[in-house]
Formats: structure tokens, C-alpha cells, sequence
């Protein structure tokens, strides 16, 4: 659940320049959250060298692959539903395969290989590398399967395509996996434990966005705070690494400062941070370097002490106060934005309370909100019952979302009659006569597109809002061109 969706990319399909000597097609279409886009990523760039150019004609695909996400229902059910679709088209066109990757693919392996029999073959987030192989068994007319769970698998080697990229932000996966046993989650049991690339494969990388001329990076991982690279292998594992193993490991905040310092011109983001795993060191960083957004989503998932307890959260309450008042300090006006679960197992109306006065004191600037959905395989559906009416969730749901709408348009007003540096990233979606970008603290900002163009930081004089959005006219170029 704490993994950023966003609803708008659901079902996002890509289309790369064709390689003319390629003579398969590909369609790959992508679900969840932004770790499964950048691992899209990560498989097209291995299928170009494999003969597949990509295609947005599902009809003429030769390999059909949807990239899956378990976090919700929901997000299962649409996949159902499209992977229904596939093997319909695939009646009229039986050279077509069809394959399932990402978080669904181990969970659901032998369900959609064997009972229902609606895919050729099922890959799991660590084993992009085999797709060769597991194609070439597909070709020779078997089911193939590889959802091997790795501990060294980091994808560091392979230096991803861009796919529907506006060229200007980027995703840059720093860490695979989870050691956080939340007990709504599934990523622990679809991606495996937590292991870090080594930080000059992530520098190299950054290099070649930067030379292509890319200005927005986002450090990706399921858990960024727990960034450690001690030269390889496990984080839960670091303990037994040796005393120079130790002096030099390189953690989230030492990554974060180098990678500020040799890309001074890049805006960076991160995303996601876990409270129990956030240091201060990270905020003293972000003080020190301009080009760090001032934002930092950190997911709380309920402000009642017990519910966290039950969610197996290693923080509190009043910890997660302590880091939101140490944010403040260290960073004064900060933008900070949240996941909330309402209806978790044993949910009382108290609880609820406690999630309403945390969000009061906190004020996000905005948030992931979701009633709590059920997940096969977790600690919540082996041991919890799902008690909560489904009415009561709503209800709940509903109150969350109306308090941080109000929250929103707080923060919103608070940069009115203020000047906001701003990231053009294209034209807005409701005027063509305006361009749309996002300040550092990510707030989007609307304003006149005049002689302005994607790719410029722009300063812009903010003299109008809605609750979600900056409205402003520009008044030059920001010095960070």
C-alpha cells in the first residue's frame, strides 16, 4: 500500500523508435506503482537486443506482456480483465503469446498457467534476465516460468529505455525489495528482500539521463531510506560484513549528497520513505543541496498506536510527530505527503480518531488514501479478519479525504502572493494556452506559456489557486537553466 499509484499511468503502453533490423513486435502495457513502470523499462531495454520492436497495435504483437502490481483488488482485477482481452484478440491471431510479469507473477503462477490457462508464461520481478530463454520455450511451444526470487538481482548492469518519457523526468531504481514485514503488504513475498545497487552504476546512470538532457531525477525504491551498498549482497546481511566492508558503505544520505554534488543541475526527488527507516542525516542533506525538492512522502498508514502495532509499523505515533517536527526544523517549509489505510482488522472508531487528530497535526500537503483491501498471502489475511464493515470504511475513507482536501488547499493558499521556481514539464491539461510544471515541494503550477518552453525552470509569481493546483504568470528564467 505504500507504494505511489498513480491512476492517471494505469495501463500505460510504450513505443520506441523502431530498430529496423528488429522483426517482432512487442506491447507491453504497465500496472501500479512507479518501481513496475521503471522495470518496464528495464524489460524492453533487454527485448530490443532480443529482435522486438514495441508496438500500440495489440492486434500485431507477437509477444504480449503486462506488468502487474498485487498492492490492491482492484489493481488485480483490471489486469484480469485485460489479460481476457489479450487471449480474445489472441483467437484471431494464434501466433500471439501472451506473458505476465511483476508482483503478480509468483503469487498467481500456477492459477494462470495451469488451472485457467490464459498466459504462455509468467515472470517475476527478479528474473527479467532469463527472458530470453523462457521466450525461446514459449517459441518451441511450452509454458515457461521463472518467478525465482534473487538476492543480488538489482538490474544495475542493464541501462533501461525511457518509455513515454516527456524526456525531461526519469525513474532511477536504487534499491529492490523489502525487509519491512508490514502485515498489509505483499512486496516482501513478490519482490524479495532488500538489496541495494553499488552507487557508480546509479551515478552512471544519472550521467546518461543528464547528458540527454533530462532535468528531473526521482530515486526509486520500495524503501529508499534503507539504501545500503557495502559492495554487494543483502542489507539484513550487513552485519556480518567486514570492519573495512563497514567504514565504507555508502547509505541513503552519503548517495543522496553524491549524487546532488556531481549533478548540481538536476532536480532530485526520492520516493518512498518508511518513518522507522528515516534518518535526519537525509534532511540535513536536503538543507545543504538547492537541488534536492523540498518534499518527502512519508507514510504514516494510521495515526493510532495500536492499528500500527497491529500493522507491525516499527514507529509510533509520537515518533512519526518527532520526524514531522525535525522535518520543520531542519527544513522549514517542506512539503510532506502520506499513505493512509482506513478499515485495517479491528479498526474502532477511536482509532479512526487518532488517524483524523495525526492528519490535524501534520497537515500533508496531499496523500495516497485507500480502504483496506484484503491481500492473499499477508499476515493481515492469514491471522486478521477483515471486520470492518464495508460501509464503515467507506465512511471513513470519506472523512480522511475531506479533511486532507482541506489540508491541500491550506498548504495550496500558503504560496499565494509568493515566487515558485517551477519545472515546465508540458502543456496543462485543461488549456492549451498554458504550460504545466511542479514547484519543489511538488505542487502543480498552471501558468501562460508565453516564450517558454519544456525542459525550463521558470520563476512564477503564484497570485491564484485551487485546492490542488498554483495558478501564476511567469517572470523569468530561474538560474538553474
Amino acid at each position: 500500500m505504500e507504494k505511489i499509484i498513480d491512476e492517471s499511468k494505469q495501463g500505460e503502453h510504450i513505443v520506441l523508435a523502431e530498430n529496423p533490423k528488429n522483426t517482432r513486435k512487442l506491447y507491453i502495457e504497465s500496472y501500479g506503482c512507479q518501481m513496475n513502470f521503471a522495470d518496464s523499462e528495464v524489460v524492453a531495454s533487454i527485448l530490443a537486443k532480443e529482435g522486438f520492436n514495441t508496438t500500440n497495435r495489440l492486434e500485431e504483437a507477437d509477444l504480449v506482456l503486462v506488468n502487474t502490481c498485487s498492492i490492491r483488488d482492484k489493481a488485480e482485477q483490471t489486469v484480469r480483465k485485460r489479460l481476457e482481452k489479450y487471449n480474445a484478440v489472441k483467437r484471431h491471431n494464434p501466433k500471439m503469446k501472451v506473458g505476465v510479469l511483476g508482483c503478480m507473477a509468483e503469487r498467481l503462477k500456477s492459477k494462470f498457467l495451469e488451472e485457467e490457462k490464459i498466459v504462455d508464461m509468467v515472470v517475476g520481478p527478479d528474473a527479467y534476465k532469463d527472458l530470453p530463454n523462457l521466450i525461446q520455450e514459449i517459441d518451441d511451444g511450452r509454458n515457461a516460468v521463472n518467478v525465482v526470487l534473487s538476492k543480488e538481482e538489482t538490474y544495475g548492469d542493464i541501462s533501461p529505455v525511457r518509455l513515454n518519457t516527456n524526456g525531461i523526468n526519469a525513474l532511477v531504481s536504487i534499491t529492490r525489495g523489502c525487509d519491512n514485514m508490514c502485515t498489509f503488504c505483499v512486496v516482501p513475498f513478490t519482490r524479495g528482500r532488500e538489496r541495494s545497487r553499488d552507487p557508480q552504476s546509479i551515478l552512471e546512470e544519472i550521467q546518461e539521463l543528464s547528458d540527454k538532457n533530462f532535468k528531473e531525477i526521482t530515486l526509486l525504491g520500495q524503501n529508499v531510506d534503507s539504501y545500503l551498498w557495502y559492495g554487494g549482497g543483502l542489507k539484513k546481511d550487513f552485519d556480518k560484513a567486514s570492519e573495512m566492508q563497514k567504514a565504507t558503505a555508502v547509505d541513503f544520505a552519503k548517495l543522496l549528497d553524491m549524487v546532488a554534488t556531481k549533478f548540481p543541475k538536476l532536480r532530485l526527488r526520492f520516493s518512498t520513505s518508511n518513518p522507522q527507516d528515516m534518518h535526519e542525516s537525509v534532511f540535513h542533506v536536503m538543507a545543504k543541496h538547492r537541488n534536492i525538492c523540498k518534499h518527502i512522502h512519508l507514510p504514516v498508514q494510521s495515526g493510532s498506536n495500536r492499528i500500527l502495532k497491529e500493522m507491525n509499523r516499527l514507529h509510533t505515533r509520537e515518533e512519526y510527530f518527532a520526524l514531522i517536527d525535525k522535518i520543520q526544523e531542519i527544513l522549514p517549509g517542506c512539503g510532506v505527503s502520506q499513505d493512509l489505510i482506513a478499515g485495517f482488522p479491528t479498526e474502532t472508531e477511536e482509532d479512526h480518531q487518532d488517524t483524523l487528530s495525526l492528519m490535524e497535526y501534520v497537515k500533508y500537503d496531499f496523500g495516497y488514501m485507500f480502504t483496506y483491501s484484503e491481500r492473499p498471502g499477508t499476515m493481515a489475511g492469514r491471522k486478521m479478519e477483515d471486520d470492518v464493515p464495508e460501509a464503515t470504511k467507506k465512511r471513513r475513507l470519506a472523512e480522511i479525504i475531506e479533511l486532507q482536501r482541506k489540508h491541500s488547499a491550506f498548504r495550496t493558499k500558503s504560496h499565494l502572493n509568493t515566487v515558485q521556481e517551477v519545472l515546465i514539464e508540458g502543456t496543462s491539461k485543461k488549456s492549451d494556452e498554458h504550460w504545466m510544471g511542479r514547484t519543489s515541494r511538488n505542487t502543480v503550477t498552471v501558468f501562460p506559456k508565453e516564450n517558454y518552453k519544456p525542459g525550463d525552470f521558470v520563476n512564477v509569481k503564484i497570485y491564484d489557486c485551487t485546492s490542488a493546483t498554483l495558478i501564476g504568470e511567469a517572470i523569468g528564467l530561474s538560474e538553474n537553466n
